[in-house]
């Protein structure tokens, strides 16, 4: 498991934090995702031989949000 802080733009409340959590979690290989909201970061466990960062960075991106 790789584990890596995301910082991601956009996001300032509840609904932003359900919303990346929820995309996340539909994922296969994510194991677990931590929305830092006032630091604008998200923490993401994952199975780097399941699921890629590129592609955890897009499924943040559609929800709208811009991650760095």
């Amino acid at each position: 498991m790789e584990t890596v802080t995301l910082n991601v733009s956009g996001m300032s409340c509840g609904h932003c934090v359900k919303a990346v959590e929820g995309s996340m979690g539909k994922l296969d290989g994510v194991k677990m995702v931590e929305v830092k909201l006032d630091k604008g970061q998200v923490d993401v466990e994952f199975d780097a031989n399941v699921v890629t960062l590129a592609t955890i960075k897009e499924a943040i991106d559609d929800q709208g949000y811009d991650v760095e």
